[in-house]
């Protein structure tokens, strides 16, 4: 330690330099202050020091001090000491002290092995300060990392319980009447296996809903493409509060579509139920939907026969999986061009399950006083009864077959056709053998026509307006996928006929399931 020591209890001091003082080092001797040690004395060449204590230097007196057992401390003399050579200290040292400058080195003499143990104290005393003052700092560090995550869970925690408090809407008996042997849904009535995602990433990825991230439009809502913080690509479905459709539909399909997975069915990667947001996320399937492809004069030129089968076939195996492949029997409701997506393959995912039902394995058939779907597609025995069953969604598939073979809309009105809409035009011509000449221009019909006239002829089978009559969607498969011999159709529903009498005005008759007939004059 750096010290001002005292013998006769002065206080030594230093006012010049010390070699000035006369006779500091004795005869024939040289004083040198820039040692680093206040200054040290040495014989000149072929000079002996006439006491050795004369030219000791510092490590000369550490040598003195540890040959004498009595010597308890030693420095070299200052220069304020009026001396040179050593001192050493014998017995109890007194009144040391350190000063903030001045003074000298005092180096005590101790014993090596409580030396030893002081560093070892000392050492675990500056290890221990060092991991307390590291944990404190990490601590301190990570409390705002802490809390936010603490927020998060709890926000999460929050929207699991609003998540619940949406699917428990309704009465449990209601919402698990179907669902009773599905494993699907927990006692909760929630999927475990569902992400939910915050409001805030939903806005990042669509920027804030931006116009020009706009897929289109449903009765649901508006769609909006997406881009997540990893790069994923996502389609937001959001409720419109304005929707025909709402919170049952929402459930619906959150509940139904969640854990099917099938190459054909498009892929539900989770919800955001938040504040009054309510929204669908998707997978992003880059090519959009089927009728924005088949109803345009210029796209559908797009589509070669092999892709247009491709896609029918797709069609066909997706409502399959449905109806029969998947742990629970779906009816789709509102099968339609629009809800057919297309990915960057182009091949076909069935979406929108907003209004599909679940039936038991054993469930034929079901009814429902609010019928729901889209004029066109929708059965005669529902349209008009409320009754639903996997013969339902077969008649969609078949009116979609034909409108992807013409490229034209069932619901379209057609002039130059002897029936109001497409099913009743087709069946029309196919009676006459001229279904080819309904089928889209676009196509090259003298290549494939044997296949083209196959499929139309399935389509008629599929919209026979007795659902007994239409075959499932396995035979339709095996149909679609073989040569056999197919039954000849029966006459569709809903087929309107319409009489030109030049000038004169024209009657339309319906022919329903129920055989009522309006006339119009």
């Amino acid at each position: 330690m750096r010290s001002n020591l005292t013998v006769d209890g002065s206080i030594w001091s230093a006012a010049r330099d010390p070699c000035d003082n006369y006779g500091r080092c004795g005869l024939n001797s040289n004083c040198d202050v820039y040692t680093g040690a206040g200054f040290e004395c040495t014989c000149l060449a072929g000079f002996e020091p006439k006491s050795q204590r004369d030219c000791l230097n510092l490590e000369g007196c550490q040598k003195e001090c540890l040959n004498d057992c009595n010597c308890r401390a030693y420095t070299s003399a200052d220069v304020s000491t009026g001396g040179s050579g050593c001192l050493s200290w014998y017995g109890d040292l007194m009144d040391i002290r350190t000063l903030a400058q001045g003074g000298q080195d005092l180096f005590v003499r101790v014993d090596a092995i409580i030396l030893a143990e002081n560093e070892r104290t000392k050492t675990f005393f500056h290890k221990t300060m060092m991991i307390v003052i590291l944990t404190v700092g990490v601590v301190f560090f990570m409390i705002p990392t802490i809390c936010s995550s603490w927020l998060i869970m709890k926000k999460r925690k929050g929207k699991g319980r609003q998540c619940k408090t949406l699917f428990n809407m309704s009465s449990k008996a209601t919402r698990l009447k179907h669902y009773s042997k599905a494993k699907e849904i927990d006692e909760n009535g929630e999927n475990s296996e569902l992400q939910f995602f915050d409001l805030s990433i939903v806005i990042a990825a669509t920027n804030n809903f931006s116009f020009t991230n706009k897929l289109g439009r449903g009765g649901f809502g508006i769609v909006y493409k997406g881009l997540l913080s990893n790069g994923q690509e996502i389609a937001v479905k959001r409720l419109s509060r304005n929707s025909g459709q709402g919170v049952e539909e929402f459930k619906n399909e959150v509940t139904l579509i969640a854990k099917l997975q099938h190459k054909n069915l498009v892929k539900l990667l989770g919800c955001c139920i938040e504040e009054e947001e309510k929204m669908l996320i998707y997978e992003y399937l880059p090519n959009k939907s089927l009728d924005y492809f088949i109803f345009d004069e210029t796209k559908r030129s797009m589509l070669t026969w092999r892709k247009r089968f491709e896609i029918i076939i797709g069609i066909a195996r997706g409502i399959l999986y449905l109806h029969q492949d998947s742990r629970l029997r779906i009816i789709h409701r509102d099968l339609k061009a629009s809800n057919i997506l297309l990915d960057i393959d182009m091949i076909p995912k069935i979406s929108d399950f907003g209004m599909a039902r679940l039936f038991g394995k054993n469930q034929v058939e079901g009814s429902t006083n609010r019928v729901v779907g889209t004029y066109g597609y929708m059965s005669p025995e529902y349209a008009m009864e409320g009754l639903f069953s996997i013969k339902s969604d077969v008649y969609s598939f078949g009116v979609l077959l034909l409108e992807i073979i013409t490229g034209r809309k069932n619901t379209a009105y057609y002039y130059d056709s002897p029936s109001f809409n497409l099913v009743g035009c087709v069946w029309s011509l196919w009676r006459e053998d001229k279904a080819l000449d309904i089928v889209d221009p676009s196509l090259e019909k003298s290549n494939h026509a044997n296949e083209v006239l196959r499929c139309i002829q399935i389509g008629l089978l599929c919209v026979q307006e007795s659902a007994i009559d239409r075959p499932t969607m396995l035979t339709v498969i095996f149909m679609l996928g073989n040569n056999s011999t197919l039954p000849p159709p029966n006459q569709p529903a809903f087929v309107m006929k319409t009489c030109h009498n030049g000038a004169n005005s024209s009657s339309v008759v319906v022919n329903s399931i129920n055989e009522t007939k309006i006339e119009t004059n």
